[in-house]
């Protein structure tokens, strides 16, 4: 038996998940463009894999955070447009033809500058602070990206902000209007290039569907709210039953003894622990489907193991598939069950398990699995 976290990507929901989106975004604006947001490894899913597939349905851009993720797609062969969120990379961006994003002038100046000596002229968006304060150019913005448009060697093909609290409708709103301010303001110069703001839970907004979204999460199935019709997650997580072990009432169970048997007790143990992304925080608190039941989470989540209490499923043998995330017959765990439980969010939910994880792609359609890769990765 192997101990390793098994995940399975259904790449048809995400294909549907994508086109879900367009159906939103399209009733706002019929011209938006799609940034699909694949770093993190695609939120754990494998950016490389997710990517073609998202190539393969038309997808307007890529976006990654750093130059070594945009390298990855490059050298798998994925030619469609792909945006450096937040990096100061120069020559790679030539060499490979990434669309930077500027979210100071010194980096513009760098840029133009290299442009220059090379002889080309490249695409670039720039960022604005709008109320994240993060990243972006904040003090007299307009003016500030009048002078990057006037680089040589420069085109502003895009400008960009981000939602810090889209599911709060007032203060996204004062962000929405900044931006909206701001396009006004560069119109008015003759800079009209595409704008966004939108991530996921953004799309929901009509007023902050300009040119362009960034959906990221939702891709993968999981919204800000904990269900959201018309998506499905796309990742499932499987491992088996290492052991299971009859053991009598007042029996401590791992580490720091944090949980003791109040009964006869069947208790299974699973080869996962915390270095598989399963959080330790999820001692005594999470939950494991064995045979379409919900089996909880005993003892102090270790390194490598946990252990799960079989009491009330007799019927558990070893070697039995058992699901960490996803479904079978009537249960199911979803990233947002496991965040409840972890105190967390889901997004560090599916980063850390599916990072860990060994992937396998299938391809959904009425029932039947078809198109079935295994990922390189171990």
């Amino acid at each position: 038996m192997s101990r390793v976290l098994q995940a399975e990507i259904n790449l048809k929901s995400l294909v549907d998940n994508f086109h879900f989106i367009k159906s939103i975004t399209k009733r706002a604006n019929k011209s938006t463009k799609i940034i699909a947001i694949v770093k993190a490894d695609a939120y754990g899913h494998g950016a490389i894999e997710v990517s073609k597939c998202l190539q393969k349905n038309n997808v307007d851009y890529l976006g990654v955070a750093f130059y070594d993720e945009a390298l990855s797609l490059r050298e798998s062969k994925i030619d469609c447009p792909i945006l450096l969120l937040f990096d100061r990379e120069i020559e790679g961006i030539f060499k490979y033809k990434l669309t930077p994003v500027i979210f100071d002038i010194n980096h513009a100046k760098e840029l133009s500058e290299y442009a220059r000596k090379k002889g080309v002229k490249i695409p670039v968006h720039v960022k604005v602070e709008t109320g994240m304060g993060r990243l972006g150019i904040y003090e007299n913005i307009c003016e500030q990206v009048r002078k990057i448009a006037n680089m040589p060697n420069l085109s502003i093909e895009g400008v960009m902000s981000h939602l810090s609290i889209a599911e709060d409708p007032l203060w996204s709103a004062e962000q929405i209007n900044k931006f909206k301010e701001l396009k006004k303001c560069l119109s008015n110069l003759g800079i009209s290039p595409i704008f966004h703001i939108s991530n996921s839970a953004g799309i929901f907004l009509e007023d902050a569907i300009f040119d362009a979204v960034r959906p990221g999460i939702m891709l993968y199935g999981y919204s800000t709210k904990s269900v959201l019709d018309g998506i499905r997650p796309c990742m499932t997580l499987k491992t088996k039953l290492l052991d299971i072990r009859k053991l009598p009432k007042g029996t401590p169970i791992s580490y720091g003894k944090t949980f003791i048997t109040k009964r006869d007790s069947l208790i299974g143990v699973i080869p996962i622990g915390y270095a598989d992304g399963y959080f330790r925080r999820l001692s005594n608190r999470g939950f494991i489907i064995v045979r379409g039941k919900k089996a909880p989470v005993v003892g102090t989540i270790c390194m490598d193991i946990t252990m799960i209490d079989l009491t009330e499923i007799p019927e558990a043998r070893v070697e039995d598939e058992v699901i960490i995330l996803g479904s079978y017959g009537n249960e199911k765990i979803t990233a947002w069950d496991i965040a409840s439980w972890a105190d967390t969010i889901p997004y560090e939910v599916l980063t850390s398990l599916g990072s860990k994880a060994k992937k396998k792609y299938i391809y959904e359609t009425e029932g039947m699995y078809n198109d079935f890769r295994e990922s390189k990765k171990s």
